[in-house]
């Protein structure tokens, strides 16, 4: 149960972990902000280095990781670039962020409490992203 709820719990954060980099990727190149941007490439590196550590310990029991849901982001790369569309701003930007940051954490959330037999070191790694997209909402406030 322990393994199985590890290796399940990882490969959420796995999926999250690269939709939020994806996410930041989209709207980078609209930043008017200097500041907004620093704060966006700022928390994408974060990402991608808690990324190589979700990678090694999913490598410790042998498992490929979790690919954000081809719908999920399908759907979030429309609603990114019809907002932007009609509205290039970095309010846009972080409206958008917000919502993303926001459906990270309630998500991973949900996987911390689901996965609750899961290893402590996995537990951690979750709860890192959370923080990191929690910092990165309260980060974005003010171009709302």
């Amino acid at each position: 149960m322990i393994e199985q709820d590890t290796i399940r719990l990882l490969r959420e954060c796995d999926s999250g972990v690269k939709m939020g980099v994806s996410a930041i990727d989209e709207v980078l190149d609209y930043t008017r902000s200097e500041l907004l941007k620093r704060s966006l490439v700022d928390c994408k590196i974060k990402h991608e280095q808690l990324s190589c550590d979700i990678e090694q310990q999913l490598h410790r029991y042998q498992d490929e990781g979790k690919e954000p849901c081809p719908v999920t982001k399908g759907m979030s790369w429309i609603k990114t670039n019809v907002k932007l569309t009609m509205k290039e701003s970095d309010e846009t930007i972080a409206d958008l962020i917000t919502d993303g940051c926001n459906m990270g954490v309630k998500s991973l959330s949900r996987y911390l409490n689901r996965y609750e037999a899961a290893e402590e070191r996995a537990k951690d790694i979750a709860k890192k992203l959370i923080s990191q997209e929690e910092q990165l909402c309260t980060a974005v406030r003010p171009y709302l």
